[in-house]
């Protein structure tokens, strides 16, 4: 399946969890219990880490604990597992970054389905974190030819380009044509963390070298060693930081924190970031030596909108995909749909095109999929205040969409209409309650969203 065959499963020692475990453990992977603490943080760290499971109780601890990994470990896989389960407790879990939410017990084909889907979508090297470079454009075309040339050689890489357009899948595709594509591929969002916690994820930390630091911690740089490291919105790094990575790749070695010495390091570097780095430099928002540093070969992504030939490719692909995982019938898009789809700007690039197929097939009702299906129709003609923020009253629990946005799941029997809430809410909180964005990312008119909002307001 993977070679990320540890599962983690997070909570006491109860009947229904070690049942959990032995079916894991039945369907080839590695359970391990381990209650909350400080060890079971270094647990989900692991390189050999492919999914957390985490029990539900009473307390609000589970919750917790689901936010700090999807905060600290982007991209890794957490499910939620409850033995008396709610559509309430299930929107909390999904809320705080859950990419899905069961029931124990389980039956064994469903957990053995769960387990393919997402070990396979988040760890697959043959697919790229469970994604594939598809392109017909001829200049994307012509850019993944220049990436192959320059993948065998050690030059960092730099890759711009705006949110949503496959920056980390590019980062991906340079670790897998070149000749470290055998040895690990650490990725890390720099934007993630505050700047003494992101110090010790890049660079590692001894035990003792600071409040909580119980034991040895080794950094994405070592545990690259010999890979390719992956920088996402290194734009947002601060200076200090800043000049400790420059030393670091100038130097080809590194210095835990309160460690005892260097240690020689062989790894390649991908950043990438969704502004213009020359201009951030420029301004004296990043160092300049720095960005001169990474910008041996620079990657400039385009958005969608300049790929029209890529739209339905992609769509086709991403609606092949979401029947698979969904488990209904095949259908198509109608022919209005599809030229919806080649007249829209997409904002939000491949990753709102993803979201709005993944949402179509959810609504879809008839035999085909149809332009109302797709939901966007934004119309940024719209009157009326919409930018003011919603009254609280009228607000969801405050969760950041981020890079899981696609991985919206909510347990069998939940309705559209109240799938369709939670997704509402959720936007809105992202954006601080601007309509007009909200509205632009969901792709529905300004109109359309408000209506909505007065009906949940009046249930």
């Amino acid at each position: 399946m993977t070679d990320r065959n540890e599962i983690i499963l997070i909570g006491s020692t109860t009947p229904a969890l070690q049942r959990l475990a032995e079916q894991v453990k039945a369907s080839g992977c590695r359970p391990i219990i381990t209650p909350f603490g400080d060890e079971t943080r270094i647990r989900v760290g692991g390189s050999s880490v492919g999914m957390v499971i985490v029990a539900l109780g009473p307390e609000n601890e589970a919750l917790e604990w689901i936010r700090e990994i999807n905060f600290l470990y982007r991209g890794l896989p957490v499910l939620a597992a409850a033995v008396q389960g709610s559509v309430t407790g299930a929107r909390e879990a999904i809320g705080v970054g859950a990419a899905d939410y069961i029931l124990l017990p389980i039956e064994d084909d469903l957990l053995k389905t769960h387990l393919s889907n997402y070990l396979a979508r988040y760890f697959d090297p043959e697919l790229g974190n469970g994604r594939r470079l598809l392109s017909s454009d001829p200049n994307m075309k012509r850019l993944l030819n220049q990436i192959r040339r320059v993948g065998k050689s050690q030059a960092t890489v730099l890759i711009q380009g705006e949110s949503g357009t496959g920056k980390e899948l590019i980062a991906r595709f340079v670790h897998q044509v070149s000749d470290r594509s055998s040895q690990a591929f650490v990725a890390l969002n720099c934007a993630a963390l505050p700047e003494n916690l992101l110090e010790s994820e890049l660079f590692g930390h001894s035990k003792g070298a600071f409040t909580g630091a119980i034991t040895d911690r080794k950094g994405k740089f070592l545990q690259a060693n010999g890979g390719t490291i992956f920088l996402d919105e290194i734009s947002e790094m601060s200076l200090n930081l800043q000049a400790k990575l420059l030393r670091v790749l100038q130097e080809r070695e590194v210095d835990p924190v309160g460690g005892r010495g260097a240690v020689p390091l062989d790894v390649r570097v991908v950043a990438s970031t969704n502004r213009d780095l020359k201009e951030w430099a420029e301004d004296g928002k990043f160092r300049e030596d720095l960005y001169y540093r990474l910008n041996v070969f620079p990657v400039s992504l385009p958005p969608l909108r300049k790929r029209p030939g890529d739209i339905l490719l992609l769509a086709n692909h991403f609606r092949k995909r979401f029947i698979a995982e969904l488990g209904r019938n095949d259908i198509p898009f109608s022919a209005s749909a599809l030229a919806a789809m080649e007249n829209y700007s997409w904002p939000g690039n491949i990753r709102e095109l993803e979201n709005v197929i993944q949402r179509a097939l959810l609504m879809a009702e008839g035999r085909t999929v149809e332009p109302e299906d797709l939901m966007i129709d934004y119309d940024p003609g719209a009157e009326d205040d919409d930018d003011a923020p919603i009254p609280s009253g009228h607000q969801h629990s405050a969760v950041p969409l981020g890079d899981n946005a696609e991985a919206i799941r909510l347990p069998i029997g939940t309705t559209v209409r109240e799938m369709e809430e939670i997704l509402i809410h959720r936007t809105l909180d992202e954006v601080n309650g601007n309509r007009t964005r909200a509205a632009e990312l969901l792709g529905i008119s300004i109109r359309t969203l408000r209506n909505k909002l007065n009906e949940y307001a009046t249930r």
